[in-house]
């Protein structure tokens, strides 16, 4: 894949980056003026400082990162933020505090990771009847020994 084009709005921004030779998300860090409080049950939007590119026919997922979760507490309120490839605004992570205590951002803190997918856009047409599986209509569940 070429490179993606990633424009630095503010000063300090980072450029995302792998955190080993074959990991799948590119850390996203926090690009802050001071140190940000998340509460108990609150969410925060965090800024990243960067703008980029998604290639066409792709999209960005913004994922928690799992030390931050499972230790923290924080993870994204949305559970995958989705960028679309058209826009061009600033890369923001509403961070989650699912947990009881105060926790506390520091600026160029890895705050979330970001992959790069391709994506599928078929035109969706309303029918009669679908198509007969094993499964068919058997919902959450239905699948469990």
């Amino acid at each position: 894949m070429e490179a993606v084009h990633v424009k630095l709005l503010r000063e300090g921004a980072r450029l995302p980056s792998y955190g080993s030779a074959e990991a799948a998300g590119a850390d996203l860090y926090a690009c802050l003026t001071e140190a940000v409080t998340i509460a108990p049950g609150a969410t925060v939007f965090l800024p990243t400082g960067i703008a980029l590119e998604v290639p066409k026919g792709c999209a960005g997922l913004v994922y928690a990162r799992s030390g931050m979760a499972c230790k923290r507490d924080l993870a994204p309120a949305n559970k995958v933020g989705v960028v679309d490839s058209d826009y061009r605004g600033e890369i923001m992570v509403a961070l989650h505090n699912h947990g009881t205590q105060p926790q506390i951002v520091e600026n160029g803190e890895r705050i979330a990771q970001f992959i790069i997918t391709p994506v599928l856009t078929p035109a969706y047409m309303a029918v009669e009847t679908l198509s007969d599986t094993e499964r068919n209509t058997g919902g959450f569940g239905s699948t469990g020994k």
